[in-house]
């Protein structure tokens, strides 16, 4: 018998999202694009900016983000590696509680501002709560992360991202999940002129029913239920201690492995 861990929900094994930054008034354009073609967004609010100029309102936030996941990128949006200790953990955990108090859900990543971070910074996310956090160092590939406080895009939406979403649909996982991942800012779109590029590539990712849409949080928290299966010996016992289902694929096929269940495979 042959056991992957490589399904996602609904026994899927590509995956697409896209992750916006700062939260700035262009984000309700592409938003509505999002929601016209059924793509699912994470969008990195810098919570200190909101109500300002050329920024979003604090009042809109749940309503427009509705469908989407609202995440963090810091209170003021500071190089986190150039600033004391102290300050990294307020510009960090105190933009989440402000966020969370906006949206009224927990809210789990961030991405870093200006894509800078080290090894300490990385290190000390879990102790604030958070499970993950984007780069914005693209590799170009369809991969998952070895580790989603380090976790790297495929590309940013101006760098041939038709070219990818072509192969990414073209091409057949085997052993792998595929993920699909586009990162940018709103506001590229409006100095650039690529609204009708954005509208383009969303429509072609749409309504594809091999990809799953998910935000950052719910791929995050979908392979948090898939690592913590635990198995017998012989691998043909499966206990799922988490609420959701995962799913694996056995000798080939997907398998369905209900939350809070044991089955036998």
């Amino acid at each position: 018998m042959k056991i992957s861990l490589n399904r996602f929900p609904g026994g899927l094994q590509k995956a697409f999202t896209m992750s916006y930054d700062d939260g700035v008034d262009h984000d309700r354009r592409l938003v509505a694009l999002f929601n016209r073609y059924g793509i699912r967004g994470t969008f990195h609010l810098v919570s200190g900016s909101l109500d300002s100029p050329g920024y979003l309102t604090s009042g809109e936030i749940a309503a427009l983000f509705a469908g989407h996941e609202v995440s963090g990128h810091s209170i003021h949006h500071p190089h986190l590696t150039l600033v004391p200790p102290e300050i990294r953990v307020a510009e960090l955990y105190n933009s989440r509680q402000m966020l969370e108090e906006l949206v009224g859900y927990p809210v789990k990543g961030i991405s870093y501002p200006y894509g800078t971070y080290n090894e300490e910074l990385a290190a000390g996310l879990p102790y604030l709560g958070l499970h993950y956090a984007r780069t914005v160092t693209s590799h170009g590939q369809f991969r998952m992360p070895d580790d989603f406080l380090r976790w790297s895009p495929t590309c940013h939406h101006d760098d041939k991202v038709m070219e990818h979403a072509e192969r990414f649909l073209k091409e057949t996982p085997m052993e792998r999940m595929s993920l699909f991942y586009v990162w940018g800012h709103s506001h590229d779109l409006e100095r650039n002129g690529n609204w009708a590029l954005m509208e383009e590539f969303c429509a072609f990712m749409s309504g594809h029913a091999s990809v799953w849409y998910a935000t950052n949080a719910e791929i995050t928290a979908y392979m948090r239920v898939l690592r913590n299966l635990e198995f017998s010996a012989n691998g043909h016992i499966v206990y799922n201690p988490s609420a959701a289902s995962a799913w694996i694929t056995v000798d080939g096929k997907s398998v369905e492995l209900p939350g809070g269940a044991t089955t036998l495979v």
